[in-house]
């Protein structure tokens, strides 16, 4: 009797059960897509759905992103979120920018705010630095604005030291 990947009993090991979802993910096509995607919604155990965002990174399937942007904003826990606004920003780069800003602004979850911050900080090309700018001027929660600092700091960004410079000579 063959199992699908979403009815596997409790007793494989988690590590087993990670390693399948990758190579899923990364050899089986639309099928193994629909696995992961049933996986990501379906499965009661928060540290293997954050497991599974990385593995949207590598499937082939275009809709991987669109997945990833569900997860950042549904998820129910807060790990999973901040971890699907990461590997957003590595997969897509520029083009999530306005996704993970969005979860800046509206995630419940200040830990999330702040993972969705690096996640801006990790935009390929500095491309992040003018919404981390806007996140540090203007942000109501001080520990967001704080994040937005340090990884402006971090970026060596001219932009950046600008900004720095102002906010130190106001």
């Amino acid at each position: 009797m063959r199992r699908s990947a979403g009815s596997w009993p409790p007793t494989v090991p988690k590590r087993s059960r990670q390693k399948a979802a990758f190579w899923i993910a990364a050899e089986r096509g639309k099928a193994g897509f629909a696995t992961l995607q049933r996986l990501a919604r379906d499965d009661k155990d928060d540290h293997f759905r954050r497991q599974l965002t990385f593995d949207f990174t590598v499937t082939h399937e275009p809709e991987g992103i669109n997945e990833l942007i569900r997860m950042a904003h549904q998820d129910p826990d807060g790990g999973v979120r901040g971890q699907a606004l990461f590997w957003m920003a590595q997969k897509a780069g520029k083009k999530m920018a306005g996704e993970i800003s969005s979860a800046i602004e509206n995630d419940p979850d200040t830990d999330v705010k702040k993972k969705a911050v690096f996640a801006l900080s990790q935009i390929p090309d500095s491309e992040g630095v003018p919404k981390l700018i806007g996140v540090a001027r203007n942000n109501r929660n001080p520990a967001v604005r704080k994040q937005a600092m340090f990884w402006l700091g971090q970026s060596h960004d001219p932009r950046a030291l600008a900004f720095i410079e102002e906010v130190l000579t106001r």
